[in-house]
């Protein structure tokens, strides 16, 4: 038998040595092929959740975007305005003031707590919603609020949201748009009214800060409907306000 030389040796190790880094090479694009499907897999039921979550969104304005007719909305209110910086309640020097009873019912203007909602939502529930006098500071501030009837907070949930959403994207809202259940405690709507719409709106010189013309505004509706929200927060914007610049 011949004897194996160094060189033989090498060309073994060698050969040994690529069938190696072939068998790690086809391993790799295995590893490589099993996480760019993973991936795939992970986009396309991300995509599929996007499209479907904006499907919802989509379906629940197509709900509320019929005629305005059909909303049976009455004309726009001027209220008197009044309150500006009239705070109590708590840290306040009325402390113990802890309701307002107020001239329209919802109110458009008037004394207010000290702190307006500053939570970030801008829908809230029969559970979560903040009080009426929270809620007047932020109509003082530029905010249009949409006041529901609490027994609409489950079936018009999705209606809301997307509405929310579309409402405070626009230049005329500023993301200043709450839609919060209305309190009855505080005085009925009238018959056959669901919704309604009100800001404390003014005019503003923003180098002397001097306010003019405060006014108070609502329009009350017997259905939601889109068009109707968005005219009436393109004629009371978030500027026309008594504090626009505040939070």
């Amino acid at each position: 038998m011949a004897r194996e030389t160094s060189r033989d040796r090498r060309e073994k190790v060698a050969a040994m040595q690529a069938k190696q880094k072939a068998a790690e090479r086809r391993r790799l694009f295995v590893v490589i092929g099993a996480c760019v499907a993973v991936i795939a897999i992970i986009a396309a039921a991300v995509t599929w959740a996007i499209v479907g979550e904006q499907n919802k969104k989509n379906q629940a304005l197509d709900a509320i975007s019929g005629d305005v007719a059909a909303a049976a909305c009455d004309p726009i209110t001027n209220d008197p305005a009044s309150g500006s910086s009239d705070h109590v309640g708590p840290g306040t020097n009325k402390p113990d003031v802890l309701r307002i009873k107020y001239s329209t019912v919802p109110p458009s203007s008037g004394q207010h707590f000290a702190t307006p909602a500053l939570d970030k939502r801008r829908v809230y529930t029969v559970g979560d919603a903040p009080a009426i006098e929270n809620l007047v500071h932020n109509l003082e501030h530029g905010y249009t609020i949409l006041w529901y009837d609490p027994s609409l907070a489950t079936t018009q949930a999705a209606s809301f949201e997307a509405l929310s959403t579309k409402i405070n994207a626009m230049k005329e809202s500023a993301g200043k748009f709450i839609i919060s259940p209305w309190d009855p405690s505080y005085g009925a709507f009238p018959a056959g009214k669901k919704y309604a719409l009100s800001h404390w709106g003014a005019d503003v010189n923003l180098q002397t800060g001097v306010i003019k013309n405060q006014m108070g505004h609502r329009q009350l509706c017997g259905g939601l409907n889109t068009t109707v929200v968005e005219d009436f927060v393109k004629k009371f914007p978030w500027s026309a306000a008594p504090e626009p610049g505040a939070a």
